[in-house]
């Protein structure tokens, strides 16, 4: 992470939703940071190619044009993306997207979670662990963001604010091998 890309993202992510909220657009502008935020993360490619600053701003707001078209984004995300682009700080879009999130959910009582399961898991398990999660919590929404991870052979874990709740196989087995090894402990005491 860069600091300049940091206080910039916070600075651009606040405008972004300014302008949403001025047009009673939130909730659509936060989907549409979404959708770029998982199209960032799932293709290195566009990202070289809107960061390559040998590509003339022509052809980069040819691909936002390309990208606003097929995922359907509101017209204030394109022309915030295409702004990005005439201002050359396409580059802090990962930070900026990052901030507007950060801003968004602070201003709907939005806890974010981490859902960590050793296999996809169906919507409703999802819908139905996020609605213990609110109850737990008292949030208003919760959002989750899920992650497959192995290691953890079957189950889940879900990581929010500084609580964690191991429902995972991995997890009951390290319970069950640190019980153990703490009664190997008192029997070698006495």
């Amino acid at each position: 992470m860069n600091l300049e890309f940091d206080a910039v993202g916070g600075a651009y992510a606040n405008a972004l939703v300014e302008i949403a909220q001025e047009h009673n657009s939130l909730d659509d502008v936060h989907a549409d940071v979404d959708a770029l935020q998982a199209l960032f993360s799932d293709n290195a490619q566009i990202k070289t190619f809107l960061f390559n600053p040998v590509m003339t701003p022509e052809k980069k707001k040819d691909v936002v044009k390309n990208i606003s078209k097929e995922a359907g984004l509101s017209k204030y995300t394109t022309n915030f993306l295409n702004l990005l682009i005439d201002k050359d700080r396409i580059e802090a879009i990962e930070e900026i997207l990052e901030a507007f999130e950060q801003t968004y959910c602070k201003m709907t009582d939005t806890q974010v979670a981490t859902l960590r399961s050793a296999v996809k898991l169906e919507q409703e398990q999802q819908f139905l662990i996020a609605k213990k999660l609110q109850e737990l919590t008292g949030s208003k929404n919760i959002k989750l963001k899920p992650v497959i991870d192995e290691s953890l052979i079957a189950g889940f874990t879900v990581s929010y604010g500084s609580a964690q709740i191991d429902m995972s196989v991995k997890g009951q087995l390290e319970m069950i091998t640190n019980e153990l090894e703490g009664k190997n402990v008192g029997m070698l005491a006495s």
